[in-house]
């Protein structure tokens, strides 16, 4: 029977968020979440933590996995990559007589990773001839249609030629989403991870989200409470509830220090659609229906819909809260965050 091992690298040095790895995520430090959900799969013999930290491996130890060594500092600095701290983890199994057939290296700010994407992943590699089966999500704007900025600041598109090209008719693009890469051991590929021999195992957007920024631990923060109906989040300074009742779906609120309340987002499970209403108390009350049909109804009115929903709820806010002193950028944040989460679920 095949044997597989999961490798997680979590260093003790991250800049950009202090001790990232075992910073308290929703109760839990980060690195938890990727030991329990590789335990959970039930797919691997070892779980084994690749740090540099005592910390950090007694908090691994603690959730399950093993830290048979400490890393050696010239693979813990800002530059090292993960494929030689792996490679480190199988000379040291290799040295130990312990043989497996394949391996996973599974990020250790991955709190979103899920046990049946593991099995995807594993699955599909044992039933092909590539090397490696690894995450990915697909992107949520066709990249033909991106632009940098020039010397000047202003604008200047990667491909010109697609620029009236529809949305809708332009190829679908994907990327990697950075939680696990399956690969096989005896099997060696001449091409990047990205390239022939690899498998990606598709998950939906509102599952990936790169931790590498405050305000990305705060993003993940708030999808991690959305899926797993969390109760109550703080995001970008604003406090968030989320709200159930008997008829099975939820209201996200906002609320800020000036009592403020603006309902931000709803669904409703049963007839899927969504019901996106704004408000600042006894001013303004305005709602968006947005369906499954060929219209979105907005106050009676119906648009096709070949315009953007979030093209119409950033017109909305624009209407609602110019001229008010509300950080309007942050409102925005929120609002996009969660439609495009709840764009998935649908």
């Amino acid at each position: 029977m095949a044997k597989s091992v999961a490798i997680i690298p979590a260093r003790g040095g991250s800049k950009r968020i202090p001790r990232k790895n075992i910073k308290i995520f929703h109760g839990k430090p980060l690195i938890a979440y990727s030991i329990e959900t590789a335990l959970e799969s039930k797919l691997f013999e070892k779980v084994i933590v690749s740090t540099d930290d005592e910390e950090i491996a007694e908090v691994a130890k603690k959730y399950g996995a093993e830290v048979p060594f400490l890393r050696p500092k010239e693979l813990a600095d800002d530059y090292t990559a993960t494929q030689p701290v792996v490679d480190n983890v199988l000379e040291y199994l290799k040295n130990q007589a312990q043989e497996y057939d394949y391996y996973c290296t599974i990020y250790a700010t991955a709190p979103l990773l899920q046990a049946k994407y593991l099995m995807e992943g594993i699955e599909k590699l044992k039933n092909s001839d590539a090397v490696n089966a690894f995450s990915a999500t697909s992107m949520p704007f066709p990249i033909q249609r991106t632009f940098k900025l020039n010397k000047d600041g202003r604008c200047e598109m990667f491909t010109p030629e697609y620029y009236s090209i529809r949305s809708q008719d332009l190829e679908k693009a994907y990327q990697d989403a950075g939680q696990f890469y399956w690969t096989k051991i005896n099997q060696k590929s001449d091409d990047i991870m990205f390239g022939k021999d690899s498998i990606p195992i598709i998950l939906p957007r509102y599952l990936v989200q790169d931790i590498d920024t405050i305000e990305d631990w705060k993003q993940a923060e708030l999808m991690y409470s959305v899926i797993n109906q969390k109760d109550n989040i703080e995001f970008l300074g604003y406090q968030v509830k989320i709200i159930y009742d008997d008829y099975n779906y939820y209201q996200t609120v906002v609320q800020n220090i000036d009592d403020i309340e603006k309902t931000c987002l709803s669904l409703e499970n049963q007839d899927q659609y969504y019901n996106i209403s704004y408000r600042k108390k006894y001013k303004v009350n305005s709602e968006i229906l947005y369906s499954k049909k060929e219209t979105i109804q907005i106050e009676n009115k119906n648009i096709p819909l070949k315009y953007r929903l979030t093209d119409t709820i950033h017109d909305k806010i624009e209407d609602i809260y110019n001229n008010q002193d509300i950080n309007k950028e942050d409102i925005i944040s929120i609002i996009n965050d969660l439609n495009n989460l709840l764009d998935e679920i649908k």
